[in-house]
C-alpha cells in the first residue's frame, strides 16, 4: 500500500488550481487524488475519494466554502482542512477555524510555506501563516471576541441566507437557487425577502454589491440578467 497522503484542491480558478497540483505532484509524499472547482464537486469529490487532506478557498461557486468546510467534518471529522485563499481579514479566519479547518494561509505565500503548512496540518496540528496569526491575536487583543459587541447586518444571517446570497450574486433565479438547494421555490422567495430586510436592500443588483463587499463573489465584474457590477464594487443596470 502507498504511504503518500491523498489529497483533494478544491479551487474555482483553473489556472491556479492546476498550479497548485502541480506543485503537490512534485512531493513524492502527497499524492492529488482529485481536483475540483466548486463547493458541490468537493463534497462529492470527498465522499467518493476520502482524502486525508483538502486543500481549499472559502469563496467558490455554487457552495460557500465555510458551509463546505462544516458538511464535511460533519460526515468525516478525520479529514484535515487547509484553507488557501486571499482572504486575509480576521472575520474569515475566525469563521473557518470554528468551521473545523486546521491551517488558514493566504495564495501569495511561498511554495515552501504551502508544504510546511501540509505536513503541519496532516499531523493533525494548526497551522496559520504569519500574517494570519497576526490578525488573530490582533483581533482578540482588541476585544473583537467580546460576546456583548454590537452585531451586524452580515451577523444576523444564517448560513442558509449567506449561501443564497451568493448564489444570488452569482445570478441565480428563484427556480434555480432552490434546484441547487434542494427545496421549493417559495422557501428561496422567502429567504431572498428575509435577506432584502435584514440588508436594507430594494435590488438583486444591491444584494449583489453586498455580496461583493464580504467576498462572498469575486470583485471583478459580474454581469447577469439584472445588471453588472463593475470591479469598484459599484454597480449599475443594464437597459
Amino acid at each position: 500500500m502507498s504511504n503518500k497522503s491523498r489529497i483533494c484542491v478544491a479551487e474555482d480558478h483553473t489556472i491556479l488550481r492546476a498550479g497548485i497540483c502541480s506543485l503537490l505532484a512534485s512531493n513524492a509524499l502527497l499524492e492529488v487524488v482529485d481536483q475540483v472547482g466548486d463547493g458541490l464537486e468537493l463534497i462529492e469529490s470527498v465522499k467518493k475519494h476520502c482524502p486525508d487532506l483538502v486543500i481549499m478557498d472559502i469563496s467558490m461557486p455554487r457552495m460557500r466554502g465555510l458551509e463546505a468546510i462544516q458538511q464535511i467534518k460533519a460526515r468525516y471529522p478525520e479529514i484535515k482542512i487547509l484553507v488557501l485563499t486571499m482572504h486575509d481579514t480576521e472575520e474569515y479566519i475566525q469563521a473557518a477555524l470554528q468551521a473545523g479547518a486546521l491551517g488558514y494561509i493566504l495564495k501569495d505565500s511561498t511554495h515552501e510555506e504551502l508544504m510546511l503548512a501540509i505536513s503541519t496540518v496532516l499531523k493533525g496540528k494548526t497551522y496559520l501563516s504569519p500574517d494570519v496569526s497576526g490578525k488573530v491575536l490582533q483581533g482578540y487583543l482588541e476585544g473583537k471576541q467580546q460576546k456583548n459587541q454590537t452585531n451586524t447586518a452580515w451577523d444576523t444571517l444564517t448560513n442558509r441566507e449567506r449561501e443564497i446570497l451568493k448564489l444570488i450574486a452569482e445570478g441565480g433565479k428563484n427556480k434555480e437557487i432552490a434546484d441547487v438547494l434542494h427545496m421549493s421555490v417559495k422557501t428561496v422567495e422567502t429567504h431572498r425577502t428575509n435577506l432584502m430586510k435584514k440588508l436594507d436592500a430594494h435590488s438583486a443588483t444591491e444584494l449583489t454589491v453586498y455580496a461583493m463587499e464580504r467576498g462572498l463573489v469575486n470583485n471583478r465584474g459580474l454581469v447577469n440578467n439584472r445588471g453588472l457590477v463593475n470591479n469598484n464594487g459599484s454597480a449599475r443596470l443594464l437597459v
